[in-house]
């Protein structure tokens, strides 16, 4: 008779409130700090399923990891559909001992009606690559709001003015400096940055575009490039609860 050792739990839970489903697996924030473990972030929101079918709903995704040997520590995601499927899969990965780069490359269900052939675990593990590799350097939420008060220090949202208007600004102040430039005008447009800038936060709706403009602007501009982790749709739903 065989005997099994017991490997312990990941803590895969779900819960459901009205219409919103929550679930998580691993560690968060919190207990990795108290634990003085070595950790990264990234958030992410794409949608549960294929864009041009309708009925799509956003999954807000956050995936925790070791910086630099992309070990998944954990993960929470909260939306009104495909959010436990999600997680399950970051659960069977943590239990596999995949990696973010893992993460990025599975192969999972897609047709549009339930999934898109970039499913939100594969994005969020595409996310956390480019940061682990140095692909781009992020800028928390909670660090926003001090950081745009910081002399040198620009915001670049690169949504399109029409977004801006119907969402709202992501940041405002009298010592904030913002500078809206669409994404499709920055090569364009980018001698609008001050020559005296120092560091250049960028944002956009959900974090792709601003990803996008952080590689144009560490190519050509001399001051710190950073990307807000989960750009205006993290930042603007969290900043205010805090």
């Amino acid at each position: 008779k065989k005997m099994r050792k017991f490997k312990g739990t990941y803590a895969a839970s779900v819960v459901r409130v009205f219409e919103l489903i929550g679930a998580c697996v691993g560690m968060n924030e919190k207990m990795l700090s108290a634990k003085q473990l070595p950790f990264a972030s990234v958030h992410v929101h794409p949608g549960s399923h294929a864009g041009y079918f309708p009925g799509a709903k956003s999954v807000n995704f956050k995936l925790l990891f070791h910086p630099t040997t992309g070990k998944i520590w954990g993960a929470q995601a909260v939306g009104e559909e495909g959010v436990e499927k999600r997680i399950d899969v970051i659960s069977t990965a943590m239990q596999g001992n995949l990696t973010v780069e893992d993460l990025a490359d599975l192969e999972l269900c897609y047709a549009p009606p339930v999934g898109s052939a970039k499913d939100p675990v594969n994005i969020a593990g595409m996310a956390a690559t480019n940061v682990m590799e140095g692909l781009v350097e992020q800028v928390d939420w909670k660090e926003l709001k001090r950081a745009a008060s910081l002399p040198g220090v620009v915001i670049l949202d690169v949504r399109n003015p029409g977004e801006i208007e119907k969402s709202g600004p992501l940041i405002e102040g009298c010592h904030v400096k913002t500078i809206n430039i669409p994404l499709d005008n920055l090569r364009a447009r980018v001698g609008e940055i001050p020559a005296d800038t120092e560091r250049i936060i960028v944002s956009c709706a959900s974090g792709q575009r601003a990803y996008y403009a952080c590689r144009i602007l560490m190519q050509t501009q001399s001051a710190k490039v950073e990307n807000l982790s989960g750009a205006f749709k993290t930042f603007s739903r969290v900043s205010e609860r805090v």
